[in-house]
């Protein structure tokens, strides 16, 4: 294994996740010394934060151009970076009347912004932020929400978790629905529940272990997910999925066990 330490950045505006959990997870899983950083955002200066204001995506069908940003935008961002739960604030997808209006970041050019971690090869950088970080698919010209930027620094967003995976067919109609009729969504959202990871969701902890696992498989083997549902490797395009290899199986397959196994 080539890395000695990880570092893991938080993310205060999510209390509901337990950093400590995380850290105590890692350790027991891994022969290695884990390190709870600040939020890395909150260290920056006028440049990397006017870097990250260029990344914002306000049109999801072209690939990445330089977002042409105003003053007032930047400030925001600087405001952000000091205190990210502002960004809390923000519309969120489900309540935008156009994608446009939802603050969104290219990852792979965040992790280029945050590539200066990167000071030796001995050290795994892990960020947890609440920006909704996305990639262009090649496939289908579009960007797509990710949860979690493999390689090294990695960034896993919570925004991320709660968008990516798709909630059930089901919620989405009930949703347009009530929207068509003037009301809120509050209703829908109580009946599946069960069913897909919220904003502020006590589970969240839980999930991200699974995300963290990928993170150092990836960096440790070359490959961070796995087709197995019945293991945390598992990459869940659903939250049904996400919910039940990450709670109800919560382990790793019989290969990534021994995997695991073997890197000890």
């Amino acid at each position: 294994m080539k890395f000695k330490k990880i570092i893991l950045y938080k993310e205060p505006a999510v209390s509901e996740i337990n950093i400590i959990q995380l850290r105590d997870f890692l350790e027991e899983k891994f022969s290695l010394s884990v390190q709870i950083a600040e939020n890395v955002f909150s260290q920056f200066n006028e440049e990397q934060v006017r870097s990250v204001s260029s990344i914002r995506i306000k049109d999801i069908k072209n690939s990445f151009t330089r977002y042409d940003y105003n003053e007032s935008e930047f400030e925001f961002e600087k405001k952000v970076s000091n205190d990210s739960s502002l960004m809390e604030s923000t519309i969120k997808v489900e309540n935008a009347d156009e994608i446009s209006q939802v603050f969104m970041y290219d990852g792979f050019e965040l992790q280029k912004i945050l590539r200066y971690l990167n000071k030796d090869e001995q050290t795994l950088h892990i960020i947890m932020t609440n920006r909704l970080t996305c990639t262009f698919d090649e496939n289908d010209n579009r960007y797509h929400a990710r949860a979690v930027i493999c390689a090294n620094p990695a960034i896993i967003s919570t925004t991320g978790i709660i968008e990516a995976p798709a909630k059930p067919r089901e919620y989405y109609f009930e949703a347009m629905a009530l929207k068509a009729q003037g009301l809120g969504i509050e209703s829908a959202k109580e009946k599946y529940k069960d069913k897909f990871l919220d904003y502020n969701d006590k589970r969240l902890t839980r999930i991200v272990e699974g995300y963290l696992l990928q993170v150092i498989f990836y960096n440790i083997t070359g490959e961070s997910f796995c087709e197995d549902i019945q293991c945390k490797l598992n990459n869940a395009h659903w939250q049904k999925d996400l919910l039940f290899s990450q709670i109800e199986i919560n382990s790793l397959c019989k290969k990534h066990s021994e995997i695991l196994k073997n890197l000890n």
